[in-house]
This record gives structure tokens, C-alpha cells and sequence, in this order.
């Protein structure tokens, strides 16, 4: 019996120190573990999760969106007061011919000296042509002879013509204008038709 003793004494000695074992390690692990998840919180902690990540790049969308929200509805409305203004120095500049004009004719009325008011036209239509060159508008200058360019000129009809007139300008019937490079109005003329 004693030693069925000594040998339930050594095998709880043996469990016991296994049992010992097992506790050390399963310390040893959770502060393993706990040194694991202080360094995984480090590193958390440090770089934003991805639900911070995506807030923060909604957040600069909207932002962004609004921004350029804004910047249309300014632009809309700068260019809207541009169109309603863009002809306020023109009309300014017209404004003293049409009021010679307005001279011209009541002095027309009562004045029997034709020249004279021919003369008074003349110098409301140069003061009126030179308004309009200031703002850019010039007139084409086309003549009898010229070759017919469809950029520059509209033909109005054809015409039977001398051999050196064929596919040229043969008359002039209304000017053409252009606004700096742009043809505000083509020139109309009629062309000679080749035989």
C-alpha cells in the first residue's frame, strides 16, 4: 500500500507539476497575446480604418461638388450680366449720332441749301462708320474683278461675262462686314458665269 501511495503522491507531484506547466504557459501566451493586440492597437491607432477613409473622401467629394456647384452658378450668372451689358458701350457710342441725325433732319426742315445738308449727312455718316470701326467692325473691301471667294462673299446670281470676268465679281451689291476675323455679314454679289 505504501506504495500505491508513493505512487499516487508521485503521480499528483507529476500532475500538479504539469498543471503548474500549463498555467505558466497559458500565461506566458495572454501576455503574448496582450503585447499582440497593444501592438495591433499601435498600428490602429496610426492608420485610419477604412470607414475613416471613406468618410474623410466623401466628405472632400461633397465638399469638391459643392464647390464647383458654386462656381457654375457664378459663372452662369457673371455671363448672363455680360450679354445683358455687352452692347451698353455701343449704344453709348450711337447715342451722339443718332442725336445729329435728329439735328440734321428738323435743320433739314427749314434749310433750302441742299449742299449744305448733304455735307451735315456726310459728316453724321463718318462720325457713325468711325463709332463702328472703334468697336472693330470693318467693311470688305471687294470690287469688279475679283476673284469670287465663297468665305467672303455670297453670290447672289450669274451673269453671261467677258472671258477675263468668268467666275469673278462682276458687281458689288451689298458690302460685307467683318468683326475683327469673324464675317458678320458676307458680301452679296454677282459673279459671271462661265461659257
Amino acid at each position: 500500500m505504501k506504495e500505491t501511495k508513493e505512487k499516487v503522491n508521485k503521480e499528483q507531484e507529476v500532475a500538479e507539476e504539469q498543471e503548474a506547466q500549463v498555467k505558466d504557459q497559458e500565461v506566458k501566451d495572454e501576455e503574448v497575446s496582450q503585447k499582440d493586440g497593444q501592438e495591433e492597437t499601435e498600428e490602429e491607432s496610426s492608420e485610419p480604418s477604412l470607414e475613416e477613409q471613406l468618410g474623410e473622401a466623401k466628405d472632400k467629394y461633397l465638399r469638391l461638388y459643392s464647390e464647383f456647384e458654386n462656381f457654375r452658378r457664378r459663372t452662369s450668372k457673371e455671363k448672363l450680366d455680360l450679354i445683358s451689358t455687352a452692347n451698353k458701350d455701343l449704344m453709348s457710342d450711337l447715342i451722339p449720332v443718332l442725336d445729329d441725325f435728329e439735328r440734321a433732319m428738323s435743320a433739314s426742315e427749314t434749310s433750302e441749301d441742299i449742299k449744305a445738308v448733304r455735307e451735315g449727312m456726310q459728316l453724321i455718316q463718318n462720325k457713325f462708320n468711325k463709332s463702328l470701326e472703334n468697336r472693330g467692325l470693318k467693311k470688305m473691301e471687294v470690287k469688279k474683278g475679283d476673284e469670287f471667294d465663297d468665305e467672303k462673299h455670297e453670290a447672289i446670281t450669274q451673269i453671261p461675262a467677258e472671258k477675263k470676268l468668268e467666275g469673278k465679281v462682276v458687281d458689288v451689291v451689298e458690302p460685307g462686314y467683318t468683326l475683327g476675323e469673324t464675317v458678320v455679314r458676307f458680301a452679296k454679289v454677282v459673279v459671271g458665269a462661265k461659257q
